[in-house]
């Protein structure tokens, strides 16, 4: 029996030339999916579901339209073609999220470290004690001038420069500097 014949009887609903059909187009079914899919497992698959459409829309083969091998092999081609869009997509999707949550992670992990960092910072002026910490504050995150500390402070210009003098070498003695900043 020739598969034009095999198909329009699966059509009818013939379960036994399903399976004469299948062990006739199979082969070439899963060689067409794995050339295109160059995936054994994903090949067993498309054919899988290749066959299971063919069962369910057998009804649909026109014989005056082309012959049944065709119009499977056609099917065939769609699906694999179909899995290999789908697994590209899905292979893109999972880069763009790895690169979101690593920029992520890193802009967390240089936060933390800016973090960090700044809380030693803070820490260590703490530790030269005041007036120093204060003019040393307003001198370089307040970005003030000699002039702007001593009128804040309430001081002499003379005791603003002195107080941020003395308060950077207060530092470099807790950062065991030695020379001039």
């Amino acid at each position: 029996m020739d598969i034009d014949e095999l198909m329009l009887l699966v059509a009818s609903g013939d379960e036994a030339a399903f399976g004469t059909l299948y062990d006739a187009l199979a082969p070439h079914v899963l060689g067409l999916t794995t050339h295109i899919l160059r995936n054994r497992a994903q090949a067993e698959e498309v054919t899988q579901e290749v066959f299971i459409e063919v069962w369910r829309d057998a009804h649909k083969f026109d014989p005056t339209q082309g012959k049944a091998t065709s119009w499977v092999l056609r099917l065939s081609k769609l699906r694999a073609i179909d899995r290999l869009r789908s697994w590209r997509s899905a292979q893109a999707r999972d880069q763009a999220d790895y690169a979101e949550r690593l920029t992520t992670w890193v802009a967390a992990e240089d936060e933390a470290h800016a973090h960090l960092e700044s809380q030693a910072l803070q820490e260590l002026i703490d530790s030269i004690g005041e007036p120093h910490r204060t003019a040393l504050m307003l001198a370089y995150f307040g970005e003030m001038s000699h002039k702007e500390i001593a009128e804040v402070s309430g001081v002499a210009l003379g005791t603003a420069k002195t107080r941020v003098r003395d308060g950077l070498k207060k530092l470099r003695y807790a950062l065991g500097v030695k020379g001039g900043i």
